[in-house]
C-alpha cells in the first residue's frame, strides 16, 4: 500500500499541496515559539564588566512570602550588604573579592557609574593617566585633564578626567568614596566578583558562598552576565510565559488546519476509496494508504518549515527585544528541541488528521462505498457530536470562571482559552451551525440575487457539509483576530480609565536622570501652583496580612509626597489623610482594607522592590477599581528601594485658570535633562506594560490569521477545483461563464456571511463577559474599524479562492475531459 500511496502522491499532487502548505507554514510557528521559548529557559547573558570573576554574588532576586508557595520576584537590584563582604573573602577557595557600587551617571558617551576597584571586574586597562581620586573620574574617551560634566542623582557635577580605558564603553569609573557617596544606597553592593584560587573546584566554592547568607545567590559561566542585566532576569519569564501561551494556540491552531485540509482531501477522493473497497481493499490497507499520504507529505513539509522557521524565531525575539519585551543582550537559541517540537507536532498532526480521515473510508463496506462515494458525507457521529459539546462545555465553563470569579485584567487568563473552546466547538459541529446561520441569511440574500441566489443557495443546502468546511476557516480566522484585538484595547482602555478617572495633576516633569529635591522645592514656589509632589512606581509584595488582594506577582506600589485633599495623587480618599504619608506609613485600597480589615491605624508587612522588609501604618484608605489597585507609600521610601534610587516625575497640579506650564518650561531649562510634559505621559508610563502586550498580540495574532488565512484559501481553492464537472455539466445546459461565477460570487457571499457570524458569535462569547469584568461595560472597547478590517480581509480572501480558480477552470471548454482531485 505504500507504493499505492506513492503512485498516488505523484498523479495527484495539486490534492495534497494544501496539506503540505499547512504542515510548512505550522512548522515553522511552532518551532519559533519553542525558539523564544528556549532562549527564556537558557537567558544566556555574556558576561562584559563582570568579565574576569570566576563567580559572581548577587542578591536573591525573589521573595518566599509567608503561606505562599510561588515565590513573588523582586523588580528591584536587591545587591548584596557591605558587610558580608569581609565573610565573602574569608569563605574556603576564595582568593580576592571585590564589591561594586552601580549608579545612573549620564553624560557624554556614559551611562553608568561604579567604583574604581570593580573595574578590575572586567577587567579594565588604563591606556592613559592614573586611577581617580576624589573629584576625578575615568571614562572611555575625552582627554586626561579635562573637565567633564554628569547628572548623578539628577544634579551636573563636573569631574576631572584623570584616566582612559577605551573598553569601557558607557561605564565611568569614580573613587570608592566618591562612589559611595553617590549611590543611593551604600550599605549594599550592586553586586560582589569573586576570584577563586587556581586548583579549586569551583561548584564547592559556589555552594560555601550560597551558605554565607540565606539571601544570597551565586551565579557562573554565563549566568555571570544576568548580575549585570538584572532586567533580563525579569524578562526571562514574561518572555517564557509568551512562548509557552502563543506556541499552545499555534500548535492547537495547526493541528487543527492540517486535519481539516487532509481530511478535505480524503473526502475529494471518496470515489477513489470506494473503487479500492469495491475491488476487494481491506479496510487495513485503506488506512495504511492514507496514513502513508500523509508522512509523505508531512515529512518533506517538516524538513522544508524548518528553514523559514529558523529565521522565524530570530525575527520574534527581535521584536520582542526592540519593543522592552525580551532583553536585547540575552542570546536567542534555538537547539535541537525547538526543531523536534515543531516536527513532532506537524507529524503527529499529520498522523492524526489521516487517521480521521481513512476513518470512514477504511470503515465502510465495499457495497455501501460505491453508494456513498456519491452522496454527500454524513457529518453526525456520535464521536463528533462528544468532542464538539465538550469543547463548548469548555468555552462555557470558562465564560461563567470569567463573569462571576476574574476580576481587572485577571480575566483575560480564562478568557483567552474560551476562545480556542468556541471556536473549535463550533468547528467539529460546524454542518449543524451553518445549517441554522444559512437559514437566517438564505432570504435577504435571494431576494437581491433572484435566480443566482436561489441556485446557489440550493447548491450549498444539498452540500451543508462542503459549506462547513468552506465556512470553518473563515470563521477560525475571524473570531480569533476579533476576541484578542478586541481584548488587548479594552484591557488597555479599561486601564487608562482606572488611572485617569482620579488624576488631578495638570503637568509633569520627567527625567530619566533623576530629579532632584532642589528641583522639587522649585517647582512648589511657581506661582499658581498649588501642590507638587514626586512619583515614583515599583512593586512589592505584602507579607501581612495574608489574604490581601494582589496575587504571586508582587502588589503594584506608587510614592508620593505627604499632601493635603487637593494633592496630586491619583486616588480618591474614603477615609484618612494623605497628610500624615511620612515615614514607614502607608495608604492602601479601601476594598483590601475591609477584606482584610487593616484599616487606618492598623499596621501591614511588605517587601519592597529590593527584598527589603518594613511594617507600614495605614493613614488613609481609598477606592480603586478591582483588579487595578495600587497601594501609596512615600516617595522617600519607594525611591530609596528601587535600583537607581532615583525621583524620575513630578507631578503638578495647578491653581484654577492658572497656566503655569510657561515658569515650568523655564524652569526645566535650568535644570540639564528635565522636560515639562502634559498629564498624557503619565496616563502613558501608567499603560506601557499593557501597550506593549498589545503589540505582542497584535503581532502574533496577526501570524495566526495569516496562517489560518491560508487554511482559508487552501480549502476554498481545493474545493472550486473539485466541482470542474459541475461547472462544465452547468454550461452544458445552457449556462454561460458569467452565470456560473456570479453564482459562485453568491456562494462566496454566504460563505463569507456564515463564516463572519459564526466567527462574530465565538468573539463575543469570549468578549462580553471579558469587558463586563475588565470595564463593566458589557461591549468591548476599541475602533471599529478594527472589526471592519478582519471582515473585509476574510471576504477578499473568500471570494479571490473561491473566483480566481473558478475563472481558470472555466477557460477550458466544457466538452473537455475533466478529472477530479
Amino acid at each position: 500500500m505504500m507504493r499505492l500511496a506513492l503512485r498516488t502522491l505523484r498523479h495527484r499532487k495539486s490534492g495534497f499541496i494544501a496539506t503540505f502548505i499547512a504542515v510548512v507554514f505550522g512548522t515553522a510557528i511552532v518551532m519559533a515559539c519553542g525558539g523564544l521559548m528556549e532562549t527564556g529557559i537558557r537567558s544566556n547573558v555574556e558576561p562584559e564588566r563582570l568579565a574576569a570573576t570566576s563567580l559572581v554574588v548577587t542578591g536573591n532576586q525573589s521573595h518566599h512570602r509567608p503561606g505562599v508557595e510561588d515565590p513573588t520576584p523582586l523588580t528591584e537590584r536587591v545587591g548584596v550588604p557591605v558587610e558580608l563582604l569581609a565573610k565573602i573573602r574569608s569563605v574556603q577557595g576564595v582568593s580576592s573579592a571585590v564589591g561594586d557600587y552601580t549608579f545612573t551617571a549620564v553624560g557624554h558617551d556614559v551611562a553608568e557609574g561604579h567604583n574604581w576597584s570593580s573595574a578590575a571586574l572586567a577587567p579594565y586597562q588604563l591606556s592613559s593617566g592614573h586611577a581617580p581620586r576624589s573629584g576625578q573620574v575615568v571614562v572611555s574617551s575625552g582627554k586626561v585633564g579635562e573637565r567633564l560634566t554628569l547628572l548623578i542623582n539628577g544634579e551636573p557635577k563636573t569631574f576631572t578626567i584623570s584616566g582612559l580605558a577605551p573598553t569601557a564603553s558607557s561605564h565611568a569609573f569614580f573613587s570608592d568614596h566618591d562612589a559611595a557617596q553617590f549611590v543611593s544606597n551604600p550599605a549594599r553592593f550592586a553586586d560582589v566578583g569573586v576570584q577563586v584560587a587556581p586548583g579549586t573546584d569551583l561548584d564547592a566554592v559556589k555552594d560555601r558562598l550560597e551558605e554565607v547568607d540565606g539571601n544570597l545567590a551565586v551565579r557562573a559561566g554565563v549566568d555571570r552576565g544576568l548580575a549585570e542585566h538584572p532586567d533580563a532576569e525579569s524578562h526571562r519569564t514574561a518572555l517564557i510565559a509568551i512562548a509557552g501561551s502563543f506556541g499552545g494556540i499555534a500548535t492547537m491552531t495547526m493541528m487543527f488546519v492540517v486535519a481539516s485540509t487532509l481530511a478535505l482531501a480524503a473526502q475529494h477522493r471518496e470515489r477513489e476509496f470506494a473503487l479500492l473497497r469495491g475491488i476487494g481493499t481491506t479496510p487495513g490497507q485503506v488506512r495504511r494508504m492514507i496514513l502513508g499520504e500523509a508522512l509523505m507529505v508531512s515529512l518533506p513539509a517538516v524538513a522544508l518549515g524548518c528553514l523559514p522557521g529558523i529565521f522565524l524565531g530570530r525575527f520574534l525575539f527581535d521584536q520582542l527585544s526592540s519593543h522592552g519585551v525580551a532583553s536585547p543582550v540575552i542570546e536567542f537559541s534555538q537547539g535541537w528541541i525547538p526543531f523536534a517540537a515543531g516536527a513532532g507536532a506537524a507529524v503527529l498532526a499529520a498522523i492524526g488528521a489521516g487517521l480521521i480521515a481513512a476513518r470512514k473510508s477504511a470503515k465502510i463496506k465495499p457495497v455501501e462505498a460505491l453508494v456513498e462515494a456519491s452522496l454527500q458525507r454524513k457529518w453526525f457521529s456520535w464521536i463528533r457530536l462528544l468532542f464538539g459539546l465538550l469543547f463548548l462545555g469548555g468555552g462555557m465553563a470558562l465564560l461563567i470562571v470569567t463573569a462571576t470569579v476574574m476580576s481587572g485584567p485577571l480575566a483575560a487568563s480564562t478568557a483567552g482559552p474560551s476562545i480556542l473552546c468556541w471556536a473549535i466547538g463550533v468547528a467539529v459541529l460546524g454542518p449543524f451551525w451553518t445549517k441554522a446561520v444559512l437559514g437566517i441569511w438564505r432570504w435577504p440574500v435571494q431576494a437581491l440575487t433572484r435566480v443566482n441566489g436561489r441556485l446557489a443557495i440550493r447548491n450549498l443546502s444539498a452540500r451543508s457539509v462542503a459549506l462547513s468546511a468552506a465556512a470553518m476557516p473563515v470563521m477560525l480566522a475571524v473570531g480569533i483576530s476579533t476576541a484578542n484585538l478586541y481584548m488587548q484595547t479594552t484591557q488597555v482602555h479599561a486601564s487608562s480609565e482606572a488611572f485617569t478617572r482620579d488624576l488631578r495633576a495638570d503637568a509633569v516633569l520627567v527625567s530619566d536622570a533623576g530629579l532632584s529635591p532642589t528641583v522639587l522645592s522649585q517647582v512648589r514656589e511657581v506661582p499658581g501652583v498649588t501642590s507638587a509632589s514626586a512619583f515614583v512606581r515599583s512593586m512589592a509584595a505584602v507579607d501581612e496580612p495574608r489574604n490581601a488582594p494582589f496575587d504571586e506577582e508582587g502588589a503594584p506600589v506608587i510614592g508620593v509626597d505627604a499632601q493635603g485633599a487637593n494633592g496630586t495623587a491619583p486616588v480618591r480618599l474614603t477615609s484618612g489623610s494623605l497628610a500624615g504619608l511620612t515615614g514607614s506609613t502607608a495608604a492602601v485600597p479601601e476594598y483590601m482594607a475591609t477584606k482584610t480589615g487593616r484599616g487606618v491605624g492598623s499596621e501591614i508587612t511588605m517587601t519592597l522592590g529590593d527584598g527589603t522588609t518594613v511594617k507600614l501604618r495605614v493613614v488613609a484608605t481609598f477606592a480603586a477599581e478591582r483588579g487595578y489597585e495600587t497601594i501609596i507609600l512615600p516617595a522617600s521610601l519607594v525611591a530609596a528601594h528601587t535600583t537607581d534610587g532615583l525621583t524620575k516625575q513630578i507631578l503638578v497640579r495647578a491653581a484654577p485658570g492658572a497656566d503655569v506650564r510657561p515658569d515650568l518650561a523655564k524652569l526645566a531649562a535650568a535644570h540639564p535633562g528635565v522636560q515639562v510634559a502634559d498629564r498624557s505621559t503619565l496616563v502613558a508610563s501608567n499603560v506601557e506594560d499593557l501597550q506593549t502586550q498589545a503589540w505582542i498580540n497584535y503581532m502574533l495574532v496577526g501570524m495566526l490569521i495569516a496562517y489560518t488565512g491560508v487554511s482559508v484559501v487552501n480549502t476554498l481553492v481545493s474545493t472550486t477545483l473539485r466541482r470542474r464537472r459541475e461547472f462544465a455539466l452547468q454550461r452544458l445546459t445552457g449556462s454561460t461563464r458569467f452565470q456560473v461565477l456570479r453564482m459562485l460570487t453568491t456562494e462566496s457571499t454566504l460563505v463569507t456571511l456564515t463564516g463572519v457570524t459564526l466567527g462574530t458569535a465565538v468573539a463575543l462569547a469570549c468578549l462580553l463577559p471579558f469587558s463586563a469584568k475588565v470595564s463593566n461595560d458589557a461591549l468591548p472597547t476599541g475602533p471599529i474599524w478594527i472589526y471592519l478590517v478582519v471582515v473585509g480581509a476574510a471576504a477578499l480572501l473568500t471570494f479571490a479562492s473561491t473566483l480566481i480558480p473558478a475563472t481558470t477552470a472555466l477557460r477550458h471548454s466544457p466538452t473537455q475531459p475533466t478529472y477530479s482531485d
